[in-house]
């Protein structure tokens, strides 16, 4: 058993990317507004270290919104199939440009072009309105690269708190708590089910 959070999230993904059949770097991102209206959604892990855990996404959707309107977020990891699920909270901001670039540069053409196409968030008056759009993102970048739009990057949430739970017969669940005290500290205790 380590003491070392981001080492037991390590083991707890790997396992879920053996077993989950969908996605076992989906995560729900909780965001709030400036009121503390709350809102969460679905989004993918594409980095973890020591740092924190990062998504990327468009900065003008609704959720870059709220993240600069209030900068703390929490992520819930949940894996059916392990029957585990791993909640973290704490600051976000912005990774580097040269961060955003290299994942975006890997990224599916189709993805790619459809950061071009997409005003996330915003009302669209049909699907074809943004089919028509793709397509001309597609007309746009023919025959080169595709560079990262300037209002598409990424975020990187510095955990502070992160929980992991698993499941244990009559509800007598297991919860380990890990709260930062320092840059490299943590301390750990256990939570009632």
């Amino acid at each position: 058993m380590t003491d070392d959070p981001h080492a037991l999230f390590d083991a707890w993904l790997a396992e879920a990317v053996a077993s989950e059949p969908n996605d076992p770097n989906a995560m729900a991102l909780a965001t709030a507004d400036a009121v503390g209206r709350p809102s969460v959604r679905m989004v993918l892990l594409k980095g973890h270290d020591a740092r924190g855990f990062v998504f990327y996404t468009n900065q003008e959707s609704r959720k870059a919104g709220e993240i600069a309107a209030n900068g703390h977020v929490a992520l819930l990891f949940h894996w059916k199939s392990q029957r585990r699920q791993v909640r973290v909270e704490g600051p976000i901001g912005p990774v580097t440009d040269a961060e955003a670039d290299a994942y975006f540069a890997s990224r599916a053409r189709d993805s790619q072009l459809g950061a071009w196409a997409s005003d996330q968030s915003r009302p669209l008056a049909s699907r074809e309105a943004f089919e028509e759009r793709f397509e001309a993102a597609k007309a746009r970048f023919e025959g080169g690269e595709v560079p990262r739009p300037p209002h598409w990057s990424g975020y990187r949430v510095a955990p502070e708190r992160i929980e992991f739970w698993q499941d244990r017969a009559h509800r007598l669940h297991e919860r380990r708590l890990f709260t930062r005290t320092s840059d490299t500290a943590w301390t750990e205790g256990l939570l009632f089910p």
